[in-house]
């Protein structure tokens, strides 16, 4: 393709040009999306690093905010503190049956037990996780292209990262969070393992964020101080969400956020990076052609195919397709809907559901969906007007996103339409539509307050209809059958997805992956968000069509080091960290593997409280041991256990103190002699392993 380049040598005074010192250029590119502009380059870059990478500090004068700042800085600095003093989050040992650890002898010498060399382990498939000694990143030399998945590539809708790495220069692509599963007891998000990337800060060029949702910029403000504070490029609407996000732990104004069009060029070290529009069920969404010295490589993020989408603004056909003719290296797609044949159903299909619901239903109308969802708010909207009925927004990031939205003109408010809750009350109900968080049966969203009757101003009554305009996220089916069951009892009405099409999901099926890998024609496909299963499904309709074959699907594990050398690509044996990080409150990678395994014990079978009280002098019991019962027994309806209980607490204490000469005794041997002892005396007696907990108190 030709390329047209004009160089300006005025400074550059765009909203996409870098914030803090260094020498900026600014040059026009003519390319396939139309007039781009080239946004910094690593020499200005590197200069607006170093003055910049200081931390945010409060500005005395907005006092109404400093409480929230401070609560979230805390958060924020807790998780250093964590991560300085050795604290892992080592949720899965990523082994596969039969694969061996390497073991050295000694004298240096490798154990003949049929360990496999580094050489054979590197030729095996590439579907074998294998794991080896050392947190190695390459096996060729410097001039590799390395592709890392902090994640995405072994879970469906969560804390997708992709990191482009060649010699000293790295690209971040996302940096998302993701909802915890049933087996998380009390963990509110999980966020990728950037340890790899607080190593290797200083190679750090940039940030480029495809789109809006939190799965791909949810973990940004936990991470972003630790990695240097790099700068971030993305649309308007992304840029105008992350920040809000970053207003909530006070580092919005430290943050170097830029924003860019959709068909602009960014040169970020020695990668450029042009962007082109996708379709998703956000506004703004991009994907991106990545020129490398390994050649070109097309990132496609969450997308689908939709002719008529609710911004008007279908994906651009035209930019594919000439990428497709720049013979790209590697096609990077996703892997979500891989399992579900044919073609993603249109949002105007949606809207036409939405139509027939508000035509038959008489009384109010409250519709939950993701507060990020704008197409579909959009959508809600549109067919609001037409019927003459008033929305009001509830629930506090619900309000923030349409607000953002609307100011950077991502969304279209019609006029006289949207009412403020809390002026519910002066028109009838069949002229009030609801629209509000909480589809996915959070705790705390909006909907489920209404549903339970904690809402201070809304509650549920007879002749109200429930839109549920999601599906459930794997892991929530249970919370959401729950929310449903609630607002039934409360006297509403509820639609889903499986009564009515009410919600399209906004990523692509298999027909339209076919076509994604049509148009681009890539020589290698890497398939990513999605478990192994659905990135090795991807890989084989790739094969099926006889373009890729599949052999050259090339899928990974997280962390897993995927590189290209002289055209060629592999996936290696070689990985950086990429476990699970969690969140749970204040607290960032504090909670690991022990934690959630002494939360999961507690919650499946209780806890039993031993506390002994001994005379420090004769090392005798003083009194009656005391014991508390949580989630096991309820002690009011079962004396007859506790006593027998005390009995055999009695009965170890004494035989194993006397063992050890009374006053003197072990209390920690001791205490693990009661535990192992009670622990077995109730599975006896109740078939029950409750977490039992001793503890000796001298006095």
């Amino acid at each position: 393709m030709e390329i047209k380049k004009q160089v300006n040598t005025k400074p550059a005074n765009s909203a996409g040009s870098l914030a803090g010192g260094g020498r900026k250029r600014d040059s026009k590119i003519k390319d396939f999306a139309g007039p781009v502009k080239t946004i910094g380059g690593n020499e200005a870059f590197m200069g607006a690093r170093s003055k910049n990478s200081s931390k945010f500090k409060a500005n005395s004068s907005k006092q109404s905010n400093s409480q929230n700042r401070n609560e979230n800085r805390s958060r924020y600095h807790n998780s250093s503190r964590d991560k300085q003093s050795g604290v892992q989050n080592s949720s899965r040992n990523r082994v596969n049956p039969g694969s061996r650890d390497q073991s050295v002898s000694q004298n240096g010498s490798r154990d003949k037990m049929n360990i496999k060399t580094e050489k054979q382990l590197v030729n095996e498939p590439r579907f074998t996780a294998q794991k080896v000694d050392g947190q190695k990143t390459s096996i060729h030399a410097d001039d590799t292209l390395k592709i890392i998945g902090l994640g995405g590539m072994e879970e469906t809708g969560g804390k997708n990262c992709t990191l482009f790495e060649y010699k000293d220069d790295i690209v971040i692509i996302d940096m998302g969070l993701m909802f915890p599963s049933e087996d998380m007891p009390g963990i509110d998000y999980v966020i990728p393992d950037v340890t790899y990337l607080e190593k290797n800060k200083n190679k750090i060029r940039g940030m480029v964020v495809t789109h809006g949702h939190l799965d791909h910029i949810g973990a940004i403000p936990y991470v972003y101080e630790k990695i240097g504070s790099p700068a971030i490029y993305s649309a308007p609407l992304s840029i105008g969400i992350l920040k809000s996000k970053l207003e909530e732990f006070g580092l919005d104004r430290g943050a170097k956020l830029n924003n860019i069009k959709i068909g602009d060029t960014i040169q970020l070290g020695v990668f450029k990076i042009r962007t082109f529009k996708l379709t998703h069920s956000i506004p703004q969404t991009m994907g991106l052609a990545i020129d490398t010295p390994e050649g070109l490589f097309v990132y496609v993020t969450d997308w689908k195919f939709d002719h008529t989408p609710a911004d008007g603004q279908p994906a651009d056909f035209s930019a594919l397709a000439m990428l497709g003719g720049e013979k790209p290296v590697a096609l990077l797609s996703e892997s979500t809907n891989v399992e579900r044949p044919g073609v993603s159903v249109s949002e105007k299909e949606i809207e036409d559901s939405m139509v027939k619901i508000y035509d038959k239903v008489k009384g109010r109308l409250i519709i939950a969906t993701f507060s990020t969802l704008i197409s579909r708010i959009q959508q809600i909207l549109k067919v609001a007007h037409k019927f003459n009925r008033k929305v009001a927004f509830v629930g506090r990031s619900m309000v923030n996103t349409v607000e953002i939205a609307t100011s950077l003109e991502a969304m279209n408010i019609p006029p006289n339409t949207v009412i403020d809750p809390k002026d519910l009350k002066k028109y009838p109900d069949n002229k009030i539509v609801l629209v509000c968080t909480g589809s996915q049966g959070e705790d705390n969203a909006a909907l489920s307050r209404i549903a339970t009757g904690q809402h201070r101003t809304i509650k549920i009554k007879q002749g109200d209809t429930v839109v549920l305009s999601s599906s459930p996220i794997p892991g929530n089916e249970r919370a959401v059958s729950g929310l449903m069951d609630n607002l039934y009892r409360e006297g509403a009405r509820v639609i889903y997805q499986k009564l009515m099409g009410v919600h399209t999901s906004g990523h692509a099926k298999q027909e339209d992956l076919k076509l994604m890998i049509a148009l681009i024609k890539p020589k290698y496909l890497i398939p990513i968000h999605g478990e192994r299963h659905r990135l090795m499904l991807h890989g084989q309709i790739a094969a099926d069509m006889g373009l890729i074959p599949e052999d050259r699907s090339l899928v990974a594990d997280d962390g897993q080091v995927i590189e290209f050398s002289k055209g060629v690509g592999k996936v290696t044996n070689k990985r950086v960290p990429a476990s699970y990080v969690m969140v749970d409150g204040l607290g960032v990678g504090d909670i690991g593997n022990i934690v959630l395994r002494d939360r999961k014990a507690m919650a499946q079978d209780g806890i039993f409280v031993i506390i002994v009280t001994v005379d420090h002098k004769t090392g005798e019991i003083a009194t009656s041991p005391d014991i508390i019962s949580r989630g096991f027994i309820y002690m009011r309806e079962n004396e007859q256990l506790v006593h027998k209980a005390r009995a055999e607490i009695k009965k170890s204490f004494s035989r194993y103190s006397k063992q050890k000469n009374g006053p003197h005794a072990d209390w920690n041997m001791i205490r693990g002699k009661i535990r192992d002892e009670i622990s077995e005396f109730l599975f006896n007696e109740t078939e029950r392993r409750p977490m039992v907990i001793p503890v000796v108190i001298e006095v």
